[in-house]
């Protein structure tokens, strides 16, 4: 049940761009009402046409739409859509995204756990279509200038951190962390708030138990990763590098972007990298550079 009579109501926000396909698919589909209060769609602009769809589906669904004037991004977004929640009287906030479907009864449990503990951002496990995990905790390797998921990570750990694939947060802990930092636009703000929560007293955990499920790639193209999904993998891991780690850390993630960038660039398969091999390796390289400047100008930690 709903906790709005103690205070502690419940909202799910997801930023969407212009698909009403998946929305329909999964929100409105798993309606997470009546556990949730309210659901709050932030819409970042695509296309007039587009924002008509989300509007009358929000509209039919009861959803509160937030119309962004453009694209802002997946962090902005998430902010103005908890500022929205926040507005009308939530102070829990169930991060999700638009490709992702959570069970009442999950949800009724992450609910109840964040009013225990408001200091703690807690995930389930994620789970794909076919049902192999996608997520269960996940940490930064620090000397290896990488992220990981595999099996055995720990969220709770000192470099650990959560998905903002599905999240929730209480509204004292997310007060405390101002947000994303919608410096990054796309990509590794997750990785950014959840460092950032140790920081201002919270804790994060993930409830094993627990599970959702994330048509992995859902919000992007079936040809595979985009330039975009490329550059901004590659740029915002050395801003986070330029943000929380000491220079010489800065120094060595540096010298392992290479490395990296191949990384990012084969996730959509090999067919994808085929068919657009100059674009990927284009947005890999503006990326990384983008990434490193703006690192060696940020004072760091």
């Amino acid at each position: 049940m709903s906790r709005s009579a103690a205070g502690d109501s419940l909202a799910v926000v997801v930023v969407n761009h212009g698909d009403t396909e998946l929305l329909q698919r999964n929100l409105a589909a798993h309606d997470p009402r009546p556990i949730a209060e309210h659901v709050v769609v932030v819409d970042n602009y695509s296309s007039e046409a587009r924002r008509g769809e989300v509007r009358d589906l929000a509209h039919r669904m009861g959803w509160h739409l937030v119309a962004l004037a453009e694209n802002a991004g997946f962090g902005a977004g998430m902010n103005a859509g908890v500022a929205r929640a926040q507005a009308l009287g939530c102070s829990v906030f169930l991060l999700l995204n638009p490709d992702a479907r959570i069970d009442r009864d999950v949800l009724a449990d992450l609910h109840r756990d964040c009013v225990a503990e408001p200091l703690r951002m807690l995930a389930p496990r994620i789970i794909r279509d076919d049902g192999s995990t996608w997520f269960d905790g996940a940490t930064v390797l620090v000397d290896r200038g990488l992220t990981s998921s595999a099996r055995g990570s720990d969220s709770s750990a000192a470099n650990g951190w959560l998905t903002g694939a599905c999240l929730i947060v209480h509204e004292e802990l997310w007060q405390r962390l101002g947000g994303f930092d919608d410096a990054y636009f796309l990509y590794w703000e997750d990785i950014d708030l959840s460092w950032r929560c140790r920081d201002v007293g919270g804790r994060l955990g993930v409830r094993s138990d627990l599970s959702i499920v994330h048509s992995v790639g859902g919000t992007q193209q079936a040809t595979g990763k985009s330039p975009s999904y490329v550059y901004y993998n590659c740029r915002n891991r050395m801003v986070f590098a330029g943000k929380h780690l000491r220079r010489r850390t800065v120094l060595a993630w540096m010298v392992r972007s290479p490395g990296y960038a191949w990384r990012v660039v084969q996730r959509g398969g090999r067919r994808a990298l085929l068919r657009r091999p100059l674009s990927l390796t284009w947005a890999a390289i503006r990326g990384t550079a983008a990434g490193s400047i703006a690192a060696l100008r940020l004072p760091g930690p």
